[in-house]
């Protein structure tokens, strides 16, 4: 059964004067054609006995391949609900990504195609980049839209 909690970060950054966020695109063929309000935070499910911002920047690690350090300022953003009942924690953390690198995500299996029998490995991420803010609204999955929001009230405080 699949954990339903989960724990991510959203790393930002300031470009020209504008919030950028980093955004994940899901991997595999069942996300390959779609785009707008299906990206999201990079995020997983939480291990045992693991503190949930430890799972963050594990999840963070894993779906993207890098590391972003525990001594890291890290904004606390609260929990959402999404569509499907899963509660996601996050936390802000400013940095930035080279991408000129391509990311290095950890993959998962499925059938495929349906039916088929034969099992595929598939990145659990396909893409990743900074959006400025009015283009990652119409990017990320509705329900994690108030993330956003409190990112940026809390970095206006």
């Amino acid at each position: 059964m699949k954990s339903r909690v989960s724990a991510g970060l959203v790393l930002y950054r300031i470009r020209d004067g504008r919030l950028e966020v980093f955004l994940a695109h899901p991997g595999g063929p069942l996300f390959a054609y779609k785009d707008e309000a299906h990206w999201t935070i990079p995020k997983g499910h939480i291990e045992p006995e693991e503190e949930l911002l430890d799972t963050a920047i594990r999840e963070f690690k894993e779906e993207i391949g890098m590391e972003i350090h525990r001594q890291s300022q890290f904004l606390d953003l609260g929990s959402i609900r999404q569509k499907g009942g899963k509660i996601v924690h996050a936390w802000g953390v400013e940095g930035d990504y080279d991408q000129s690198v391509p990311i290095k995500s950890n993959r998962f299996k499925m059938e495929w195609p349906p039916g088929s029998g034969e099992v595929q490995r598939f990145p659990e991420v396909d893409r990743a980049q900074f959006f400025p803010m009015l283009e990652a609204r119409i990017k990320i999955k509705p329900t994690q839209i108030p993330l956003l929001e409190r990112l940026e009230a809390a970095l206006r405080r």
